[in-house]
């Protein structure tokens, strides 16, 4: 039996005595990491210990209680606060006709619209969605049902669309005269809501100033444009 082939080989001894030395260089290595640690911490418990007692206590002060509550601010909402933008319709006892009269509108001499003190009502000519034909509707501005409707007819039978309130941006004359096919473009004007833009034209000047001052109340910040 020959004892010298299960022995191991030189080259073997020799990787074997190489990973020793790197095992014991990497344990010096943490020893020596771990030592920095423990006296760095040790250096800063130093520090915290002398900077408190060096620091002079701080005097203690009696505070007398008020003989009287002092009387706290009101809070006063901002111009812009959700208190002072709400819409026109939404204030108390609001009268649209009366709003028109203190904005130098004619009302009594327009007789093309039907004014109260909560509704409008009166024909406009309005350009289809679909299909960009302009067809004369009746509208009407509802301020109990905060609604913009329009029928076929006056008769108010045959409700053709709905344009509620909260849906609409913005009433503005039509500069630009982007109703291109618009019967009368310079008493067109239009009423953007939040998926459409609407565009109608009035049978005069008076009626349109009109019809624009009347869908402005309904809008969010009440602008004029």
């Amino acid at each position: 039996m020959n004892i010298t082939s299960h022995s191991p080989s030189l080259l073997d001894l020799v990787e074997i005595e190489k990973k020793l030395r790197e095992a014991k260089a990497e344990r010096e290595k943490l020893l020596r990491e771990r030592e920095e640690r423990q006296q760095l911490l040790e250096e800063r418990r130093q520090r915290e210990l002398n900077s408190s007692r060096t620091e002079p206590p701080e005097p203690e002060t009696q505070q007398r209680p008020d003989l009287e509550p002092k009387e706290q601010p009101k809070a006063i909402s901002p111009p812009n606060s959700p208190t002072h933008s709400l819409p026109l319709f939404l204030s108390p006892n609001f009268d649209l006709r009366a709003h028109l009269e203190s904005l130098g509108h004619g009302v009594a001499g327009c007789t093309d619209l039907r004014l109260t003190p909560r509704r409008c009502a009166g024909f406009l000519t309005k350009r289809g969605g679909r299909v960009k034909t302009w067809k004369k509707r009746w509208f009407l501005f509802d301020m109990d049902h905060r609604r913009l409707a329009y029928y076929t007819d006056c008769d108010e039978r045959k409700l053709k669309g709905v344009i509620y309130f909260q849906a609409i941006e913005e009433v503005y004359y039509d500069h630009l005269r982007t109703a291109t096919s618009s019967p009368r473009p310079s008493l067109t004007f239009c009423v953007k809501t939040y998926d459409r833009l609407f565009f109608l034209v009035a049978s005069n000047a008076v009626s349109m100033r009109i019809w624009m001052d009347v869908i402005v109340t309904a809008t969010d910040e009440h602008s004029r444009y």
